[in-house]
């Protein structure tokens, strides 16, 4: 709807539900609904969602589909081994064992019936496998026509999973003034809860979308795995805040946030990675 209202001279804007809902002043209704949305509108501190184009659209829904997928295919699992532990089988863990249940059940002593309910199962979960291969091709064809995720795929443990992900969220990161806005969205900083003139700092907020948040903290944790074998002033911050003694967990959050600020640098600036002084000052 956005893109046919712009297409027609109007600039749409967005704005996140959560921050209607303290405007409703009655029970819900479409008559209020729309007042609360006036209302939200005209604050001059409101956040707006910037519109998604086509393109980012089409990344959006590949990773989506493809993580439902993904979903499906784990709860197919789950489904074949308790069936299994019905009639007293144990299967190991991991999806070598689920491919060989074929063989399993031939010289298995179950009833037709019992090995038919299996098999119909083992073949959802031989649909679903080849669905994730086939998306997964698809999202490493769409990194390399993109141009920000290929850009977004030059910082270090940056595939293309993460990398379109971040270019169907990000676009060109005019909505955000700053990395640091753009690590807080997505919950990437430290929750305050602070009164009296007493700052206190507590641990991630974990606000926004989760999914961008995951991601960027497990390619934190990779890149923390390969920290030996990285160079430039990055690499170097990371060895200096291990060498400080820091828990784990709290470096690979403080590296989480700052490859969303290099993310956002590298999508408003439209530049790439660079390992050297300039990545400390994204």
């Amino acid at each position: 709807m956005a893109q046919e209202a712009a297409k027609l001279g109007h600039t749409p804007k967005l704005i996140a539900p959560h921050l209607v809902r303290p405007y409703v002043k009655s029970n819900k209704n479409d008559f209020a609904d729309a007042e609360a949305i006036c209302e939200a509108a005209t604050r001059p501190t409101m956040r707006f969602v910037p519109a998604k184009t086509q393109a980012q659209q089409a990344l959006a829904m590949s990773n989506s589909i493809r993580e439902s997928f993904i979903k499906d295919r784990t709860a197919t699992v789950n489904r074949i081994h308790a069936a299994l532990l019905e009639v007293g089988v144990s299967l190991a863990a991991g999806f070598k064992a689920i491919r060989e249940l074929p063989a399993l059940l031939e010289v298995s002593s179950f009833s037709e019936r019992i090995k038919k309910n299996l098999m119909l199962l083992h073949g959802h979960f031989n649909y679903l496998d080849g669905q994730v291969k086939a998306l997964d091709k698809d999202v490493e064809c769409q990194a390399a026509e993109d141009d920000l995720a290929t850009r977004l795929m030059t910082i270090p443990c940056v595939g293309p999973i993460t990398s379109t992900v971040l270019a169907a969220e990000l676009g060109d990161g005019k909505q955000f003034k700053c990395g640091r806005g753009y690590a807080a969205s997505i919950g990437l900083v430290p929750k305050q809860h602070s009164t009296g003139g007493k700052t206190v700092l507590l641990g991630i907020s974990k606000r926004g979308d989760r999914n961008q948040r995951r991601l960027l903290i497990q390619c934190a944790r990779v890149y923390l795995i390969q920290v030996d074998r990285q160079k430039g002033a990055l690499a170097d911050w990371v060895r200096q805040l291990i060498a400080s003694h820091h828990h784990s967990n709290l470096v690979v959050c403080a590296l989480a946030n700052k490859l969303a600020r290099i993310a956002w640098a590298i999508a408003a600036h439209h530049t790439e990675f660079d390992a050297g002084p300039a990545a400390m000052n994204a």
